[in-house]
């Protein structure tokens, strides 16, 4: 067999109290040595419950059948991994594929070092070095996969690593066995758009370097397009449409495939319509030289999470706010309604001043926030209906039961919901209807500034197009101003009319959305723009090709259109 890697007829079925629940229907998937197959799809699509079956690590109540043959990309006879032993699989994984997961930080054990987790899997395989053998290798592929002294972070634990530099060394553990396969579930998703941009580098001179092939498993189209040779997508647990990138970007054949594509926001092509003139009414909220400061412990210096920031959001617009992780987006946020304390400088809300080192309480009821992880921010224990209905219980107290509940019903009809869902759980829903209902709860009680943090980014890309169309439908009929907090820039391009580019706690740019983004002045803004995949092969490739490569790009802060 030539192939790294074939799927043949692959069902798998999971047990439940209702039941069997199939989830992945008659598969057929190949990959060959130095190749990179994406797998897109949307959530509940099978894809991850697919890259699993490769490793032999679904969980005991599932059940699969057909044909998942790991080879070595010679003429060697091809292992089937739904019928190894545990005794074998334990050798195949490693040696002949590894998986690289979406969120390092689960994947990797707080209580070792990055170096003694590298060297783990060394010693598991029989690896007959010595000790200081061991750690000297483990110090050459922290260095091959670009993590700074590495002969220093050997010895450091995963919290003392960022998350681009976690995502390196769980890479650098698949390629220390010598793996000719890395099915790569999500790796990007957790990361900001210049982190993404290193990782897919990194990937790129896998293949290139050391001839690995990838299983890539994603629904962001950006990283498709800028690493796939060929994609497969997935639609309820089927293979609905398989091709090589450009053409499958080019001239989408299946149904499915379209609406995916179409659903997919590309940066430089949105029309947002230019922000209205300023007007003479007083601004909904002003910052002026804020700062906030998080104090240290344990004798610790303190750190300064937002330093000097100055900016003002109008009635009825929707200023976006973006960054890397650690700029300081959602302190601003946590601020603005009342959640963290300012340390210096001025914060208007609805015109009313917080104190320094007071919390701005603005107006009850007058901010509205949607969170990042709309499963986090509902409590499990309480139907969609009594989540809704809660901020109209606490401030609309004149309103009886059952006003309140044909309210809430209403409100979910608003996001597009049916009002059966009402009665629904948390865990009942999806994680576009969740945030659809978070959206709902937010907006219950009429307010004229709407906190939204991070709202699309653990979506897919059809569920997070349906989610920001009907932000702007509701910010059209509704008239709310908006603080859009994101790193996707390709998001704030569509929904903000205004947009603040924060560096390490600091403005780096700010002004109309079509100048700071269209026509970048400063040099972390360019490093921004230059770091984001565009969703379309060719231009992907251009852009590479180009400027030699994407990675040097972001790091000159040089924007490469």
């Amino acid at each position: 067999m030539s192939d790294l890697l074939r799927i043949e007829d692959l069902h798998v079925s999971f047990a439940t109290d209702a039941g069997t629940a199939p989830a992945v229907k008659g598969v057929n998937l190949a990959v060959a040595p130095g190749e990179v197959l994406a797998l897109v799809g949307e959530s509940g699509s099978g894809k991850t419950v697919t890259a699993k079956s490769v490793l032999g690590l679904l969980p005991d109540t599932a059940h699969a059948r057909g044909r998942v043959l790991l080879g070595d990309g010679t003429a060697d006879p091809a292992e089937d991994v739904l019928t190894a032993p545990p005794a074998r699989l334990r050798a195949l994984r490693g040696s002949h594929a590894a998986m690289v997961f979406q969120e390092p930080s689960t994947a990797l054990n707080p209580v070792f070092s990055i170096g003694w987790q590298l060297t783990e899997g060394l010693r598991a395989h029989g690896y007959g070095g010595s000790k200081a053998e061991r750690r000297a290798l483990a110090v050459e592929w922290l260095d091959k996969v670009g993590i700074p002294d590495p002969a220093t972070r050997v010895d450091h634990y995963p919290h003392q690593l960022s998350g681009g530099q976690k995502q390196r060394a769980v890479i650098a553990m698949a390629l220390a066995l010598g793996t000719k396969l890395i099915v790569a579930d999500e790796p990007t998703t957790a990361l900001d758009v210049t982190v993404q941009a290193e990782i897919l580098e990194l990937l790129h001179r896998c293949r290139k370097d050391f001839g690995i092939a990838v299983l890539l498993i994603t629904h962001n189209m950006g990283v498709v397009a800028d690493l796939a040779d060929r994609v497969a997508v997935m639609s309820d647990g089927e293979i609905v449409e398989q091709a090589p990138v450009r053409e499958l970007f080019a001239a989408p054949a299946h149904p499915y495939t379209r609406q995916l594509l179409a659903a997919v926001p590309v940066f430089g092509e949105q029309n947002r319509p230019q922000p209205p003139l300023p007007q003479e009414e007083q601004p909904v909220v002003r910052a002026s030289a804020l700062v906030v400061d998080y104090p240290g412990r344990l004798g610790r210096k303190g750190f300064r999470a937002v330093d000097g920031v100055s900016f003002e959001i109008a009635s009825g617009e929707v200023l976006g706010l973006v960054g890397e992780s650690g700029s300081g987006k959602t302190t601003i946020g946590r601020a603005v309604a009342g959640l963290t304390a300012t340390s210096g400088g001025q914060l208007e809300v609805f015109g009313q001043e917080s104190m320094i080192r007071r919390r701005t309480r603005g107006r009850p009821g007058h901010i509205g926030y949607v969170f990042q992880d709309p499963a986090a921010s509902f409590n499990p224990l309480l139907t969609i209906a009594d989540s809704i209905a809660e901020p109209l219980l606490v401030h609309r107290r004149e309103l009886g039961a059952q006003a309140v509940r044909a309210e809430a019903e209403a409100l979910l009809e608003s996001v597009h919901l049916p009002r059966a869902y009402a009665d629904r759980y948390p865990h009942e829903l999806s994680g576009g209807q969740r945030q659809r209902a978070a959206l709902a709860r937010a907006l219950a009680l009429r307010p004229p500034l709407l906190i939204a943090d991070e709202p699309t980014s653990a979506l897919d890309v059809s569920v997070q197009a349906k989610v920001l169309d009907l932000f702007t439908e509701l910010q059209r009929e509704l008239g709310f101003a908006a603080l859009f907090i994101s790193h996707d820039l390709a998001v704030v391009e569509q929904v903000a009319d205004r947009v603040v580019v924060l560096h390490r706690g600091r403005i780096a740019a700010q002004g109309a959305t079509a100048d700071v983004l269209g026509n970048p002045q400063d040099d972390y803004t360019r490093r921004l723009v230059a770091a984001l995949p565009v969703p379309d092969p060719v231009r992907q490739s251009r852009r590479r090709d180009r400027g030699g490569d994407l990675f040097s790009a972001v790091d000159e802060g040089v924007a490469r259109p």
